[in-house]
């Protein structure tokens, strides 16, 4: 797969050409240089374009990210497991808050089924 084209290796990745460019500016992925006059990238361009939108699909944050990558290639996996553990816990957060809000979506919905003059209790509640 060497010799891809940076718009073959957006498609690969499921991107942009300018998601490319972003990523590189921020030392996520490297620029190759122009060999004859396009620049050329293979398959662990692809390996890492992938694992940068998989890490962003867990929600990690594009700092943390390149935290992992630098990681990996000086085999950290004691802060790797500790960046993994903080994610678990804002996501576990996070799935409280959902559930919080799913709760009194689900209450608001039962109170306005009930019918009755006034303002709907689900207009009223977002209201404020």
């Amino acid at each position: 797969m060497n010799g891809l084209t940076i718009g073959k290796l957006a498609a690969k990745g499921g991107v942009g050409v300018e998601t490319i460019r972003y990523y590189q500016r921020r030392g996520l992925l490297t620029e190759p240089a122009r060999g004859d006059g396009v620049r050329r990238y293979g398959d662990e361009d692809v390996r890492r374009l992938r694992f940068v939108r998989s890490a962003q699909s867990a929600g990690f944050t594009l700092e943390e990210i390149g935290e992992l990558l630098g990681l990996d290639a000086i085999d950290d996996r004691a802060r790797a497991r500790e960046l993994a553990q903080a994610r678990i816990a804002a996501i576990d957060l996070k799935i409280e808050e959902l559930q919080a809000a799913r709760a009194s979506l689900s209450r608001l919905a039962k109170d306005c089924a009930k019918g009755g003059a006034g303002p709907c209790p689900i207009i009223a509640a977002f209201d404020h």
